[in-house]
Parts: C-alpha cells; sequence; structure tokens
C-alpha cells in the first residue's frame, strides 16, 4: 500500500511520497500532484498521513476512514461516489 503525506501549513499545503534508494540506502522525499494522491485514494490502495506542521499533530486517513474526515482533511473530490 502506498503512503503518501499532506503537509499542511500557515502557507497552504501539499503532498509528497517517500521512495528508498536501494543502492545508497537513503529515502528521497519527492512533492507529488494532489491528482496523483487522488487517483489512488479512489482505487483504495493507498493511505494518506496529514501532518500539522504548527502543531505537529499527525492524522492517518485511508479508504475506511468517515466521510467527514476525508471531507475535512483531503477534500471533497477524495470521496468514492460508489460507496
Amino acid at each position: 500500500m502506498n503512503r503518501y503525506t499532506k503537509i499542511i501549513n500557515i502557507m497552504g499545503s501539499y503532498y509528497t511520497k517517500d521512495f528508498e534508494k536501494d543502492k545508497k540506502n537513503i529515502i528521497k522525499v519527492r512533492e507529488v500532484k494532489e491528482e496523483t494522491v487522488r487517483k489512488f485514494f479512489l482505487q483504495g490502495n493507498c493511505e494518506v498521513l496529514v501532518v500539522f506542521e504548527d502543531t505537529g499533530k499527525e492524522i492517518l486517513i485511508d479508504d475506511f476512514s468517515s466521510y467527514e474526515d476525508i471531507k475535512k482533511y483531503l477534500g471533497s473530490s477524495f470521496i468514492n461516489k460508489k460507496r
């Protein structure tokens, strides 16, 4: 299962994904588009860790989370219409 991170700060928010480099044993963090995260989230094979930079609070959202949490932290476009 893929894990994406949504960073929320005063200036706005953005999504990142951690990529592990096999040869160097390091983890690269790259910014990804919201459309990419939405596509995998609606397919049901990813989870999003929402991190508030100011407070340090973390919330894990997946397809089993409540509609209210998904809409509040990710947006209404992340809600699967088929459920």
